[in-house]
């Protein structure tokens, strides 16, 4: 037998969990760190690097206290983060600023920008990032933080991703230039593939501003994927967490790609990591463009198959607005919600509140909620954002299917779901499929599964996913409740694709509101 920790780096909190190879998890612990936000700017989201590794130590030396487990027992450590949080940082790897989180959106120009000149100048990448570049990754990021930061440019090295930063900063590595890179973190959100030579040509990455000149030698280094060991914990990180110095830490990941894996993910599924936001995750032997997919990149979820993205950039964040507005909480707002059939608040809601992820790519959109009357309720509106979320996640899965994507089952993963039957049983409903929930919290369990394998206790993902994974509880589809929610989401499609782009084709829409005072009307009838 032997222990490993397994970190998850949320957007509000770390989380480290201890696995023996023979018992499963011995404990978690977490500790939080603060989001900086702008009443001013609402696209502004960032992160301190040193909040973060202060926080890593508090949850490491907690769960080691908490279990009784004797540090020195611990063989190997793992890590995750989200994603795309991009660090500007100096050539000794020391920050320039904080981190633009995945939630920071303002880069939207520049991802215009991008989007438009590889269009123009017929760059393949982007057809693997589904043909729009998103206002969440990396080189639009890094542009906008050069354009609004020119003290700071002449002192940048280069900018990493979260993940490959930590992993980075616990190794030692003090020259930028040596940091090793995740080909998850990069593939998904900076166009590197294997199949052009890694990342974009200099001569795209100038033509798009002269500011990115010798921008893509300065994002150089080795890309590897996560059966690679990124290098051992260094003497100060080790004393600093009470954890044996040499200890492998693998190449990190996005944290909803290794949740994928922890929530026992294989070939033919598709996961939901449902929290904050919703990241999909998928994976396949063979490599399938999707457009409107964040993300199509060999090695990334899994290192043997090719790994697909997508995701709404807004989910438990739309449940919490609801409830903040209502003056109460998501727990106290969702007491009731049981009862509610499908449909029956006559509302439909648009899960736009921070833009739209997958399949319009756009973050120019706001949450939208038709059928509004004078008696409807904070209650009903939540009910009708968990269908709507369901519904765009259904537009999503129906887009994946399209382009060969295989979706046999769903498993409804992340923080969400273990705490939500009715969101597991509106999924079912929506999707027509049985909803897979892993029977307690995944989280960190895939770092936990890398872990092990670094360590050479299990020799396969799948070895340690049979032995790690949890069981799942089933939610089935109901008949019923299918059959009007296909109705109901003929409306949905309809009022997505026609709001969801300025170039949306003209769409006849004096039926919706209609046909949802119908909907309801038949609901409360039966």
């Amino acid at each position: 037998m032997a222990i490993v920790a397994g970190v998850d780096f949320g957007t509000l909190s770390v989380r480290v969990t201890l696995l023996d190879s023979g018992r499963g998890r011995l404990g978690t612990a977490s500790a939080g760190y603060p989001l900086h936000r702008k009443k001013d700017d609402p696209d502004f989201a960032t992160q301190s690097h040193a909040d973060q590794m202060s926080a890593l130590v508090e949850a490491v030396r907690a769960v080691v206290r908490d279990t009784g487990i004797a540090a020195k027992e611990i063989v190997a450590l793992a890590l995750d983060t989200t994603g795309s949080s991009v660090i500007p940082v100096d050539a000794e790897l020391q920050p320039l600023d904080e981190y633009m989180l995945w939630c920071d959106h303002r880069a939207h120009k520049e991802a215009q920008q991008i989007t438009e000149l590889a269009h123009a100048t017929g760059l393949e990448a982007i057809d693997w990032c589904g043909g729009v570049y998103s206002h969440e990754w990396g080189f639009a990021k890094l542009l906008y933080w050069l354009r609004n930061n020119p003290e700071k440019r002449e002192r940048f090295a280069t900018a990493l991703e979260h993940c490959d930063m930590v992993a980075a900063t616990l190794i030692g590595i003090t020259d930028a230039a040596k940091a090793p890179r995740s080909v998850c973190a990069m593939g998904h959100k900076w166009m590197w593939n294997p199949k052009w030579g890694g990342l974009p040509a200099q001569e795209f990455l100038s033509k798009l501003d002269p500011l990115f000149d010798g921008v893509r030698a300065k994002l150089g280094g080795e890309y590897r994927s996560s059966d690679a060991i990124a290098g051992g914990l260094s003497e100060h990180w080790a004393k600093e967490m009470g954890l044996p110095a040499g200890i492998p830490i693998p190449v990190g990941a996005f944290d909803a790609h290794w949740d994928a894996i922890g929530a026992g993910c294989k070939e033919g599924d598709v996961v939901n990591v449902v929290g904050t936001s919703t990241c999909i995750i998928a994976m396949a032997r063979e490599t399938q463009l999707v457009p409107g997919v964040c993300g199509v990149v060999p090695g990334s979820v899994h290192p043997g198959f090719t790994g697909i993205e997508a995701g709404l950039s807004a989910t438990g964040d739309i449940f919490e607005a609801i409830a903040r507005r209502a003056g109460t909480d998501v727990r106290a707002l969702s007491e009731g919600l049981a009862e509610y059939r499908p449909g029956q608040t006559g509302l439909l809601r648009l899960s736009w509140d921070n833009g739209d992820r997958t399949v319009l790519v756009n973050p120019e959109l706001g949450g939208m909620t038709l059928g509004w009357n004078l008696i409807h309720t904070a209650k009903d509106e939540l009910f009708a954002a968990i269908e709507g979320t369901a519904f765009h996640t259904r537009i999503i899965l129906e887009r994946m299917a399209e382009h060969g994507v295989p979706v046999h089952r769903v498993i409804n993963a992340g923080g969400i779901p273990q705490n939500n039957v009715v969101l597991n049983q509106v999924y079912a409903n929506v999707l027509g499929k049985p909803v897979l929930v892993p029977d307690g919290v995944p989280t960190s369990l895939g770092s936990g599964i890398f872990a092990l394998v670094a360590a050479g206790v299990f020799q396969t993902i799948e070895e340690a996913q049979a032995k790690m994974c949890l069981p799942f509880k089933t939610y089935e589809p109901e008949a019923a409740a299918v059959k009007l929610y296909d109705e109901l989401f003929a409306l949905y499609r309809k009022v997505y694709f026609a709001f969801g782009s300025r170039r949306s084709e003209a769409a006849w829409m004096g039926d919706v509101l209609p046909e949802l005072r119908r909907l309801a009307a038949g609901v409360w009838r039966a």
